[in-house]
């Protein structure tokens, strides 16, 4: 390929051919500034998408066929229609055909944009909502064929507030805690803070399967597979067979090393060990297998094998592989690195029996997944589990490996440069090709969403605005030389809408930092909900000052602060300004890091005076607590209509230390801290049950949660 560099402007028919197959030649950092993309970005991520333009000529050819391509079509790959919605726009008198899910088949005839004679294009309201082939045959000849997907308008929103806690599973451990949070103590938290607390959800970081190897990436937002979830959760005692293993003498000797893991984290104060974690596990689990299953169990397994057909095969197939050529599918032998390959199959066989340990872990995890959420709501949570959804997977993981076809080569996703990070954002993350997912009927997003929602009340979607476009950094490059690619977001919402609906579940969209103008408007529309967090709540379009409660929007999960961001206590403290001066991440002198932090929380602490949520401070004199000041903030939250409002579970025992750094790699321990004290000194899930700061900073939300308010 012939590069041009980034300072080249781009050609009349390379900005036109960007624009055919949305690849965007410029951004904006800022609603009054408009950035040009480079030549090298916009032509690398065509040839991402198989577009040739390294030359003129090249440029020229692929723009003519793209648009001749656009003039003949009748039908896009995958066509919209929202129940209620206008019918798509089609020559008069083309007729339809659509076969449903069910196999049920409908003719349509005399469509029009505008209905057709009889209305026989509205009839596309009468079709059950759902994935179905659709075949239209134009009065010239022309025939086409594509997926079509009929979703409700919008997803139900909550009626009612409820407050919610959110949590990283592996920071809390309980005394039956092999090392690390587990499924287990996920199904405790839930019983306790639905039955004692009035909780309605409880928020956990994405769940999905890691990467296997040491040291394994820490990182939950950077997993192998979206698709199925990670089995170093498992509680191995909570697993039938594990009651009948017959070597008590390996029992014992797997329980004290259990037990020795534990004890680093709680009482000697080391990081949580994920690869000490999953070693001991996996001997157990391999205990556990040699168990046979009773008949209805074995059932049950192979109800679970059928359910997750192929997509499971692939998964347990490269976890399998990889024990034997290690995790970077990449660095495999030629042959295996095509999941269909006949030499792929052959190896398959070869190791079978890891390819099924390797599937009894998946289905055990979800089973007990969906035993957690189960007992959230037997507990009175009228949500439960909210679990989250990463924006992508690593690069040489299980996913990439069986959907390499779905996957941008040579291309991951990013930020663009901001007022906040100068150099942008590389998150090392492929994206996911838009023309292949449109020319799939979105099957492999489909099967994701289905998955996480067997076991969720609600979904949070990490960067929701990857839903309308993503920032795609070509392998090599610095994120500067990124661009915009866009995703047909219509597609995106309805499939999500339809497989929410399906469910019985909402979905919260995590939309900080930079949204486009007009997404979080169709978001809205479509009945997911935002995110909203305190401290940055302010009026960007007026003074900057703190928005006030009754200016907050109601369609939000609002919360004080989250896991990429300092814990309340520390905020409040300055303790994250020294953390971050201690690390060399500040590019200020220290007495001017603590000034503006100061401004910042003593400017909010103003306003919770002013409004008499500081007890005792109606005209706000005189100094209070760190603890009353942390009620004061949900207090704050609860002034505003938001339908949801959720506490970090560090916050409430005052823990200082924030789970995740942004901007650090090996200089902090990212992932890896246990909740907490003042003190940094570890609590457990039984400690954290009888916290009285945590009681009292609770019953002020189900106070106010439950009382009279008004209707958002």
């Amino acid at each position: 390929m012939t590069g041009q560099g980034p300072a080249e402007p781009l050609s009349e028919d390379l900005t036109r051919l960007a624009e055919l197959h949305g690849v965007a030649t410029s951004y904006s950092p800022s609603p009054d500034r408009s950035v040009p993309a480079s030549a090298t970005a916009v032509t690398l991520a065509l040839a991402a998408l198989d577009i040739d333009a390294s030359t003129p000529a090249a440029t020229a050819a692929a723009l003519a066929t793209g648009r001749q391509e656009r003039e003949r079509r009748l039908l896009p790959p995958t066509v919209v229609h929202w129940t209620g919605a206008a019918p798509p726009t089609l020559p008069p008198g083309t007729r339809l055909r659509v076969e449903t899910e069910d196999g049920t088949t409908h003719t349509l005839n005399g469509a029009d944009s505008s209905g057709g004679s009889g209305g026989s294009v509205g009839s596309l309201d009468e079709l059950p909502p759902g994935v179905h082939q659709l075949t239209a045959t134009a009065p010239d000849g022309r025939t086409a064929d594509a997926q079509l997907i009929v979703a409700p308008a919008r997803l139900p929103t909550p009626t009612a507030r409820s407050h919610g806690l959110l949590v990283q599973l592996y920071s809390l451990l309980s005394t039956r805690s092999w090392g690390m949070g587990d499924l287990g103590d996920l199904a405790e938290l839930a019983d306790w803070a639905g039955r004692s607390l009035g909780s309605g959800f409880l928020q956990v970081n994405p769940l999905h399967a890691a990467v296997p190897g040491a040291p394994t990436d820490p990182s939950p937002y950077r997993p192998s597979s979206r698709r199925f979830p990670d089995p170093v959760y498992l509680r191995v005692q909570d697993i039938p067979e594990y009651a009948y293993v017959d070597d008590p003498d390996r029992v014992r000797a797997l329980l004290a090393r259990a037990d020795r893991l534990r004890e680093s984290v709680l009482d000697k104060g080391e990081l949580i060990d994920r690869d000490a974690v999953w070693a001991l596990k996996r001997e157990a689990l391999e205990l556990v297998r040699e168990v046979p299953l009773g008949p209805g169990r074995r059932a049950a397994y192979a109800d679970f094998l059928s359910e997750q057909g192929q997509a499971l095969e692939d998964h347990a197939t490269w976890n399998a592989l990889a024990e034997v050529h290690g995790p970077d599918w990449s660095r495999w032998p030629t042959a295996l690195r095509d999941p269909r390959s006949a030499e792929t199959a052959r190896a398959r066989r070869e190791v079978m029996d890891r390819v099924d340990f390797h599937c009894r872990l998946a289905w055990l995890t979800d089973a007990q997944l969906t035993a957690a959420q189960r007992v959230a709501r037997d507990a009175g949570m009228p949500v439960g589990i909210v679990h989250d959804l990463a924006v992508g997977v690593h690069p040489t993981g299980a996913d990439t490996w069986a959907q390499q076809d779905c996957f941008a080569a040579g291309m991951s996703v990013g930020a663009p440069p901001d007022a906040f990070n100068s150099l942008g954002q590389d998150w090392g993350l492929p994206p996911w090709r838009p023309d292949r997912l449109a020319a799939a009927g979105y099957a492999p997003y489909r099967r994701l969403l289905r998955a996480l929602f067997r076991s969720a009340g609600a979904l949070r979607i990490d960067h929701v605005m990857g839903l309308f476009r993503l920032w795609w950094v070509p392998q090599g490059h610095p994120p500067t030389e990124g661009t915009y690619v866009r995703y047909d977001a219509e597609a995106m919402l309805a499939v999500l809408v339809l497989e929410a609906t399906r469910a019985g579940a909402f979905v919260i969209g995590e939309d900080l930092g930079t949204v486009e103008p007009g997404v979080r408007e169709r978001l809205r529309e479509r009945g997911v909900l935002g995110t909203s967090v305190l401290w940055f709540e302010r009026d960007w379009d007026g003074d900057g000052r703190p928005l006030p409660p009754e200016s907050w929007r109601a369609d939000c999960l609002a919360t004080v602060t989250t896991h990429d961001l300092p814990p309340t206590a520390a905020r409040l403290t300055g303790a994250h300004v020294e953390l971050r001066d201690r690390l060399g991440l500040t590019t200020r002198p220290l007495a001017d890091e603590r000034a503006e932090a100061a401004g910042d929380t003593g400017e909010w602490l103003g306003v919770l005076a002013r409004l008499g949520l500081l007890p005792g401070t109606g005209g706000g004199h005189g100094p209070t607590s760190e603890e009353a000041e942390v009620q004061a903030l949900h207090r704050f939250l609860l002034r505003t209509p938001a339908r949801l409002v959720g506490v970090w579970l560090p916050d409430a025992i005052g823990d200082r230390r924030p789970q995740n750094l942004p901007g650090t790699w090996d200089q902090y321990p990212n992932w890896r801290l246990p909740i907490a004290d003042p003190a940094a000194h570890p609590t457990t899930l039984e400690a954290l049950a009888a916290s009285p700061r945590l009681h009292a900073l609770l019953e002020v939300l189900r106070r106010d949660t439950e009382g009279p308010q008004q209707s958002p």
